[in-house]
C-alpha cells in the first residue's frame, strides 16, 4: 500500500482548470499541470483495503493499488509498467473515462475517493516524457493475417494485441485519418490529438498497417477481406445516432451532434479555416445532457455562440449518491463538467414537442414542455408548454447500434433484438473467422469497455488462429452492465 495514514492525513486534490476566460480563447486541454510531489501524496491515499473494489469498477482489471503504491514511492517507471499491463491506452482513459473505479473506491464509502484517474493520466504522461513508452514488435511473425474494421479504441486495442502476438494486422478506417471517435468525436479541449498520434506511431512501429480512407463494403468488400485475411475483427462502433422524430425535424438549423463535432475537429487538424456549421453569434440549444451534449456545449462556447441552453428530459440528479445506487455502483449524480463551468443554461425535466419554422424553412424556436417522471415513463405537465427561441439545435441523444449497411450484409452477420451484431462468449460471430468487439456488439458504452473488449477479442482471435494464446482476456462478451 501507499502511505499507511495517507487517507487520514491527505485531502483529495485535483488539478486546477485554466480560467474560463483564458481557455475559451483556444482548444487546448483545460487542466493546469499537477506537480509530481502533490500527485504522489494523492496516490498515498490508497488504502490497504483487503479487497480492492476499484478492480470491480474497472472492466480492464487495472492494477490500481499497485501503481498507486509505486507512485507514492516515487517509482514512476515501474508504475508505468503496471499500468500498461492491463491498459493499452491509459492516456485516453485517463482523460476520457468517467472513472467508475473511483465510485467503487473503498475510501469513497464515507470519504472522498482516491484520485485514481488523475494518477493514471499522470503516470502515462510522465512515461511519454521520459521515453519509457517504446514499440514492442514481436520476436517472430506467425504467418497469420488479421483485418480490423474500425480504428476506435476497441479496434486499436485488438490490433495492437494481435500484432504483438506476431500476426500481421491491417486496420481499415473509412475516415481520412485513423482514430475513429477519438479523432473526430472527442473535442480537442478534452483530448489533444497529439496523444493519439504518438500512440499510433507506436502501433505502426510494432507492425500494424493502417488503411485510412477505405470504406469497407464499398471500396473493398467484406468478401475480399475474408479471402485476403485469416480472421476479421469488426470494431465499427455504435455510430447509428438516435434521432428526434417530431414536427419540424427537417428545418435548417437542426443537426446531429456528430454532424457538428467532426467539423470542429477538422478545423483543429488544419483541414478547414472555419466549420461550415460554426455557431458563432447564434443562439444554440443542445438536446441531451450526457457527455456528447457537454462536448457540444464546450464546442459552442469556443465558437462564440451568443447563448447556449442544454435540455435534459430527466429531473435534476441528486448531489450525493442516492440510496438506490449503493456503493460500489456508479451513481447518477449531478456533475459539472469543464464545459458546464464555462457557461450556458441547463434545463432539466423538459421534453421537446416540435421545432418551429421562421417562415422560410429555418429554425426559429423549440416548443418545449415540462415533464413528470413516473413508472410509465415521461408525461407532459398540463399548461407548461412554451417556446424557446433558437437558431441552432444540436441533437446529442446517444447511439442505438452499428449502422446498417454493406459491412454487416457482406460478412453475413446477424443482429440481435437490440440491433447489435450477434456474437458468442468468445466474441465470434456466426461467420467463420469473423469476430466483433466494442460498441458494435455491446452497444454504446465506455472507452474502458471498448479497450477491454478489444483486448479480450484479440485473445479469442489468437486462440482461433494458433490453437492457444498467451494474451490476456479480461472480460466475457456476455457481461453488459448499463452504460454510464
Amino acid at each position: 500500500m501507499g502511505d499507511p495514514k495517507g487517507f487520514l492525513s491527505t485531502d483529495r486534490e485535483l488539478p486546477v482548470r485554466r480560467t474560463v476566460d483564458i481557455r475559451l480563447q483556444d482548444w487546448r486541454e483545460v487542466y493546469l499541470e499537477f506537480g509530481a510531489e502533490r500527485l504522489e501524496k494523492q496516490a498515498g491515499r490508497c488504502m490497504d483495503c483487503g479487497i480492492p473494489f476499484c478492480h470491480n469498477g474497472c472492466p480492464l482489471g487495472n492494477l490500481i493499488p499497485d501503481w498507486n503504491d509505486l507512485v507514492w514511492r516515487g517509482d514512476w517507471r515501474a508504475a508505468s509498467e503496471r499500468l500498461h499491463a492491463t491498459n493499452n491506452f491509459p492516456e485516453f482513459t485517463g482523460r476520457l473515462c468517467p472513472a467508475p473505479c473511483e465510485t467503487a473506491c473503498v475510501l469513497g464509502i464515507n470519504a472522498d475517493p482516491v484520485t485514481i484517474k488523475q494518477v493514471e493520466v499522470s503516470i502515462i504522461d510522465k512515461a511519454w516524457d521520459q521515453g519509457w513508452v517504446i514499440a514492442q514488435p514481436p520476436e517472430r511473425l506467425s504467418g497469420k493475417t488479421v483485418a480490423v474494421i474500425g480504428s476506435g479504441p476497441a479496434g486499436l486495442a485488438a490490433a495492437q494485441q494481435l500484432a504483438r502476438a506476431g500476426h500481421t494486422v491491417a486496420v481499415y478506417e473509412r475516415d481520412d485519418r485513423i482514430g475513429g471517435l477519438l479523432r473526430y468525436g472527442i473535442p480537442e479541449f478534452k483530448m489533444e490529438k497529439s496523444h493519439l498520434d504518438k500512440r499510433l506511431a507506436q502501433l505502426a512501429a510494432e507492425g500494424v498497417k493502417f488503411r485510412a480512407g477505405v470504406d469497407v463494403g464499398t471500396d473493398v468488400t467484406g468478401g475480399d477481406l475474408r479471402r485476403r485475411y485469416d480472421a476479421v475483427v469488426v470494431a465499427t462502433g455504435a455510430t447509428k445516432w438516435r434521432d428526434l422524430d417530431i414536427p419540424g425535424r427537417d428545418l435548417l438549423g437542426v443537426y446531429q451532434a456528430m454532424e457538428v463535432l467532426p467539423l470542429a475537429n477538422r478545423v483543429q487538424e488544419g483541414d478547414l479555416v472555419v466549420s461550415p456549421l460554426d455557431v458563432s453569434g447564434k443562439h444554440v440549444v443542445i438536446i441531451g445532457g450526457g457527455d456528447t451534449g457537454a462536448d457540444c456545449l464546450g464546442t459552442a462556447h469556443r465558437q462564440g455562440a451568443a447563448s447556449v441552453t442544454q435540455l435534459e428530459i430527466l429531473p435534476v440528479p441528486p448531489a450525493a449518491r442516492p440510496g438506490n445506487q449503493p456503493w460500489p455502483t456508479y451513481p447518477m449524480t449531478y456533475r459539472v463538467t469543464s464545459a458546464h463551468e464555462e457557461g450556458g443554461e441547463r434545463i432539466f425535466a423538459v421534453a421537446t414537442e416540435a421545432f418551429i419554422d421562421d417562415g422560410t424553412g429555418r429554425l426559429a424556436a423549440l416548443q418545449i414542455v415540462d415533464v413528470a417522471t413516473g413508472d410509465g415513463g415521461f408525461s407532459p405537465i398540463v399548461g407548461s408548454s412554451r417556446e424557446l427561441p433558437a437558431e441552432v439545435v444540436l441533437l446529442a441523444l446517444g447511439f442505438t447500434g452499428p449502422e446498417p449497411g454493406p459491412v454487416i450484409e457482406q460478412l453475413g452477420l446477424g443482429l440481435d433484438d437490440r440491433g447489435l451484431i450477434k456474437r458468442g462468449p468468445d466474441y465470434a460471430t456466426d461467420s467463420e473467422g469473423v469476430y466483433v468487439c466494442g460498441d458494435a456488439g455491446r452497444g454504446q458504452s465506455l472507452i474502458v469497455w471498448a479497450i477491454a473488449e478489444g483486448r479480450a477479442t484479440a485473445a479469442a482471435v489468437d486462440r482461433y488462429l494458433t490453437g492457444s494464446t498467451n494474451l490476456p482476456s479480461p472480460i466475457a462478451a456476455t457481461a453488459r452492465p448499463l452504460a454510464v
